[in-house]
């Protein structure tokens, strides 16, 4: 009498019209309801943990991959999360968006990243596009956007939180720090070091930079030595070219000077480089000082004195924050500060 292997139970049949692995095929595999198995792959906390073991272990054998149509369809609203922010070329971003995935797809949430390019009329025509798609939950930068694309976030019903800012008011959502108080802090380290023909130099001119400029006005009002002349703001993009473009710019213009804060740490570091080129001695002659001490700052010729900004902190409070707002769950602080921290090295 021979003895066969046992078989493999054949995989359910699968829609004629699609070939998709359907949900019930799933639910039947694991030996739960099509319920429990939606559930499970949600990430409610109210299946077992046995339960949405057996789920998962089907949907690897299966192959299954959910329908997000079909979903938004069944519940009003996808399983995607909407994130614009306005750059993917800035380290600052990526760190926050990666923080934000990260914490997002463990509950079986997928992000829509848009990027804006700190345009107005671009953000509302991903919001409107994104919309489409009914997303559970909007993650968006600050607060600085068109009446459009601030109506459309009100009209959409979706949770929403503003990311590197922060701003009461009821029914808002928030997770970030103050630009203006580091801006502030930077230029009073400065400050506290002897400096007092202090520049600021800034590019890309979003909102968040020109919050740091108020700090830095702050500062140096509050010390009687503030110069409008001393602000060198230039709208083109920032890099490090444009830093050692802004440097030669400012010796030129204002050769008193004795230190200059730039709103990014990308062109403090190319303010160094061409430093080290044109012979400027710094801390000596120059201080510089940075803001958000991006990669690379703390390995400068000198080192980069800056501020560190918490964003991969933020992206997980935010994603965090959301995430108990799309399940209906109170949230005790609606503003989150994560504050700052002002690093002093080489450079000043």
């Amino acid at each position: 009498m021979s003895h066969r292997p046992p078989l493999d139970p054949a995989p359910p049949r699968r829609r004629r019209s699609s070939g998709r692995v359907t949900l019930q095929e799933v639910a039947q595999a694991a030996g739960v309801s099509p319920i429990t198995a939606s559930r499970a792959l949600r990430g409610e906390r109210a299946v077992a943990p046995e339960l949405v073991e057996r789920v998962q272990a089907a949907v690897q054998r299966l192959g299954y991959v959910p329908d997000p149509a079909a979903r938004a369809l069944a519940s009003s609203r996808s399983s995607q999360v909407a994130v614009l922010i306005p750059l993917l070329s800035n380290a600052l971003f990526v760190d926050l968006l990666d923080a934000v995935q990260r914490t997002l797809l463990p509950a079986g949430y997928q992000t829509l990243i848009g990027v804006t390019h700190y345009d107005p009329v671009e953000e509302e025509a991903l919001l409107r596009s994104y919309l489409l798609h009914r997303p559970a939950g909007l993650i968006v930068t600050g607060f600085d956007r068109s009446e459009a694309a601030a109506a459309l976030i009100r009209a959409s019903g979706a949770p929403c939180v503003h990311v590197m800012e922060t701003q009461g008011g009821d029914g808002v959502y928030s997770v970030g720090f103050s630009q203006a108080a580091a801006g502030q802090a930077i230029t009073e380290a400065l400050l506290l070091r002897g400096r007092r023909r202090i520049a600021f130099a800034a590019a890309q001119l979003d909102p968040r930079t020109l919050q740091r400029a108020e700090g830095y006005r702050r500062a140096l009002r509050t010390a009687g030595c503030y110069d409008p002349a001393l602000e060198f703001l230039d709208a083109a993009p920032s890099s490090l070219a444009l830093g050692g473009r802004l440097l030669e710019r400012v010796l030129a213009e204002a050769p008193e000077v004795d230190a200059i804060f730039f709103n990014n740490d990308d062109l403090a570091q190319g303010a160094l480089l061409a430093a080290l080129r044109l012979g400027i001695r710094v801390p000596q002659r120059l201080a510089v000082a940075g803001f958000n001490d991006l990669t690379g700052s703390d390995q400068m010729l000198p080192p980069l004195s800056t501020v560190r900004t918490p964003r991969s902190e933020i992206g997980r409070e935010a994603a965090a924050m959301l995430l108990a707002l799309m399940r209906g769950e109170a949230v005790a602080a609606p503003q989150r500060d994560l504050g700052y921290e002002v690093l002093l090295r080489g450079s000043t």
